[in-house]
């Protein structure tokens, strides 16, 4: 696979470099910021082709942050993936409904991830 970017928002460092490894083994370029305002800023100054987004975290949410994202017209065609440990239906529909790609529930398992970016990334390309 060519090497897609991926940017990587959570207020968690271990959880941060768990991911990147992970990512990065898989083939991923691998970014991470600890708050959805830094993920803001980093997708407008390195156009990520993923962002894996926390929905607690300082500073600014996770839904905020994505909010934002899909409102803007240089970033609003970001893949975004919610990882995070809110799991009530109405967290999952409502970042659904602002445009998240996919939302995976903490725990999680690091390779579901990896499968379900490599799907994503395999919808992006043209055949």
């Amino acid at each position: 696979m060519s090497q897609s970017h991926v940017l990587i928002a959570d207020d968690d460092p271990l959880l941060r470099a768990i991911l990147e490894h992970k990512l990065a083994a898989a083939g991923y370029l691998v970014t991470s910021v600890e708050d959805g305002q830094a993920a803001l800023e980093k997708a407008q100054s390195s156009h990520p082709q993923f962002i894996v987004l926390d929905a607690m975290m300082p500073v600014m949410d996770g839904f905020e942050a994505l909010r934002r994202l899909k409102e803007n017209p240089a970033l609003r065609d970001l893949t975004v993936v919610m990882l995070t440990a809110l799991k009530r239906e109405q967290d999952v529909v409502g970042a659904l409904k602002l445009g998240a790609a996919d939302y995976l529930a903490k725990p999680f398992n690091p390779d579901e991830l990896v499968a379900r970016l490599d799907r994503l990334a395999a919808q992006r390309s043209p055949s």
